[in-house]
């Protein structure tokens, strides 16, 4: 039979996990695999990259998918397990489940329609899929990989401690290229009465200046309050320049105090801070590369070729 699509993996995945144990990956889509009656050669078929099999990477959406609606969720790495939710849905028993499905979950709304960090949307295109160039369908469909990653991203750190979340962000600076080597550029204060200071980074290999850091792992909005007490806390280090990176948003009053002041302080939200990550390879990793190719015209030019 042919390789399943994603959408009517995701009704099967679910029932797989339907035993409320913990399921790694690698066992999922064997039984995926059976279950479809797969071949070895249908198994073993690769992307157009040749660097994952398609039926693997359809089940990987799945259960992404599943997730992102809160049906399924992951209790550690490479593993996924039913949630109440899921298990309440198997007792609809529906017939199918696919992404229109799943619009019904608020969660799955915000995950499609990414809100916040969205302000590098997928731009709608303009034209039919028919009518869309190659290079055209392969940037929407990049973008869209890059907003649903972006996601991820926040939602991992969310779940990390803040300390972590500390270390990450200096790390970040120093991929970005600022104070040279991870061990001496950096330097995390992250202690009880440090000022609102989370973190110091050289701005240069030479440390011809610092750069105090402020990070917060939050969901809500930070306010000009905050942004405030940072300054505040720099005045106190008799520093000329922060940095105060979030995982969510700024309030507009928070901008437009930022703006005016004369200390030059930085502000990373939660969709600059996975951008970033995803730019300087922080926390992510090459899933697969494609290089896309064009005609040399002067090659093809009359005269001599090759000499």
């Amino acid at each position: 039979m042919p390789i399943p699509d994603y959408q009517s993996l995701m009704l099967p995945l679910l029932r797989s996990a339907s035993d409320g144990n913990d399921h790694t990956t690698r066992e999922t889509v064997e039984v995926l695999a059976n279950e479809f009656q797969l071949s070895s050669a249908e198994r073993s078929e690769l992307l157009a990259s040749g660097q994952q099999a398609i039926f693997n990477n359809r089940v990987g959406w799945a259960n992404s998918y599943l997730k992102k609606a809160g049906l399924l969720e992951s209790p550690r790495r490479g593993a996924l397990r039913i949630t109440a939710r899921g298990k309440q849905i198997l007792g609809e028993n529906p017939s199918r489940i696919d992404v229109r499905f799943l619009e019904r979950f608020p969660e799955f709304i915000a995950f499609r329609d990414a809100p916040r960090i969205a302000r590098e949307t997928v731009p709608e295109p303009t034209v039919s899929a028919i009518e869309q160039t190659p290079e055209e369908a392969l940037e929407l469909a990049h973008q869209s990989l890059r907003v649903s990653l972006a996601q991820d991203i926040l939602t991992r750190i969310l779940s990390c401690s803040p300390t972590f979340f500390e270390r990450l962000v200096v790390e970040l600076l120093v991929k970005m290229g600022y104070g040279g080597s991870r061990r001496d550029a950096g330097e995390r204060i992250g202690q009880s009465g440090d000022g609102g200071i989370d973190g110091i980074i050289k701005e240069d290999r030479l440390g011809l200046d610092t750069i105090f850091i402020q990070a917060k792992r939050w969901q809500g909005s930070v306010g000009r309050p905050e942004i405030q007490k940072f300054v505040g806390a720099l005045q106190g280090q008799r520093a000329k320049k922060g940095v105060f990176i979030t995982t969510s948003s700024y309030t507009a009053e928070a901008i437009d105090y930022a703006s005016r002041i004369d200390t030059k302080v930085v502000l990373i939200d939660g969709q600059l801070l996975a951008n970033l990550m995803m730019d300087f390879d922080v926390g992510v990793s090459v899933s697969a590369s494609y290089i896309v190719k064009r005609i040399d015209s002067d090659y093809f030019e009359e005269g001599e070729v090759g000499l």
